[in-house]
């Protein structure tokens, strides 16, 4: 029966892509309206990134190592998430101080629109409380879900709709790329805060590293690394 349906329509690789995002983002829209900040939104999220694609991939007979959930090049994603982190998070600790800086000169409802923030920024490096339980939470909560669902599955279907784009810093980046990342950032505002659009430019990396490696791992690494080091740094400028 699943067979001869899935064989009476069959969407497009975009549909598929934009239906699938879609029912994900209302889902966790639907979760905060009934339970508020509580733990079921994420659980939602997280359960709807690993396993809605799950869906179309059991049609075509494919399973989570053909979207980039695979150790297989672990060594490589690894020694990519190491440099990756060597050369940005210096500089984005010399962008994130400036920013602290801009920040005050900004009239408060624009500064309340770009920043989760607030109060004089002191620098005392620190570590958010119960940091461990963090580093679990943001690799396998949040990270590794999110890498699967956008740059594993999704940017890897609108591959295969759209050609490849230019070569960059050794892959080629096409509208598959583009795009990923902006439903990435627009699927950050099912919490509406403006400022949550900003991980478009983070995504921009996730992305390029799927591309490199053919994996998600690498990515999955360097994005909770990224999360744990901006909280590290909201709490060493802010305090708790």
């Amino acid at each position: 029966m699943r067979d001869s349906v899935a064989a009476a329509w069959r969407p497009t690789a975009v549909q598929e892509v934009l239906g699938l995002w879609g029912l994900g983002f209302l889902g966790i829209i639907v979760s905060f309206l009934l339970f508020g900040g509580t733990g079921v939104p994420k659980l939602v999220a997280t359960v709807g990134f690993l396993y809605l694609p799950l869906i179309p991939m059991r049609w075509r007979g494919e399973d989570y190592r053909d979207y980039g959930l695979s150790a297989r090049t672990w060594r490589q994603d690894v020694r990519l998430f190491l440099g990756m982190s060597l050369v940005v998070f210096p500089l984005f600790f010399g962008l994130f101080w400036l920013w602290t800086e801009v920040l005050p000169l900004l009239p408060t409802e624009l500064a309340r629109l770009l920043a989760p923030f607030r109060g004089p920024a002191h620098f005392t490096p620190r570590l958010p409380p119960r940091f461990g339980e963090w580093v679990v939470d943001q690799l396998f909560v949040v990270a590794l879900p999110e890498e699967f669902f956008y740059r594993g599955y999704m940017q890897a279907r609108l591959r295969d709709a759209w050609p490849q784009g230019r070569r960059v810093f050794g892959v080629r980046l096409g509208p598959a790329f583009w795009l990923t990342a902006l439903l990435f950032a627009l699927g950050h505002l099912a919490i509406f805060q403006v400022w949550r659009l900003s991980v478009f430019f983070p995504a921009l990396l996730f992305g390029w590293m799927r591309e490199r490696t053919g994996s998600v791992v690498g990515a999955a690494l360097f994005h909770a690394a990224a999360n744990l080091f901006v909280r590290c740094l909201e709490v060493s400028f802010f305090g708790g």
